[in-house]
């Protein structure tokens, strides 16, 4: 007993298919050509680049950088703590991390037992 398969009406597609012209292009030609920005975003598209400036929060710019620092540390304060830390950590050009790292320094100094 032979099963024989329905015939789902596109067989003649297959018998054009060439798999030559599926071949993969050499590494030098599949890079795409650069857009243009400014013609994108008149057609309404976005940019998904990075940007310098935080969107949600306007003049403050993004401190991520590699340190090696891999623990999150996550805790509550009050916003004006907040901004206070992130005006030293900016005054001095350093990133949160670092800024705690500096803070625990200055306790451990401060409160030695």
């Amino acid at each position: 007993m032979s099963k024989q398969r329905a015939d789902l009406g596109f067989s003649d597609a297959l018998d054009e298919f060439n798999p030559a012209e599926w071949s993969p292009k050499p590494a030098g030609e599949t890079k795409p050509k650069p857009a243009d920005t400014k013609a994108m975003e008149a057609m309404g598209f976005r940019s998904r680049e990075p940007k310098q400036v935080m969107a949600d929060a306007p003049g403050k710019t993004q401190r991520r950088r590699r340190t090696g620092r891999n623990a999150q540390f996550n805790l509550k304060a009050r916003p004006e703590t907040i901004e206070a830390y992130c005006a030293i950590a900016d005054r001095q050009g350093w990133g949160l991390g670092e800024t705690l790292e500096r803070a625990v320094e200055l306790l451990e100094r401060e409160y030695r037992n």
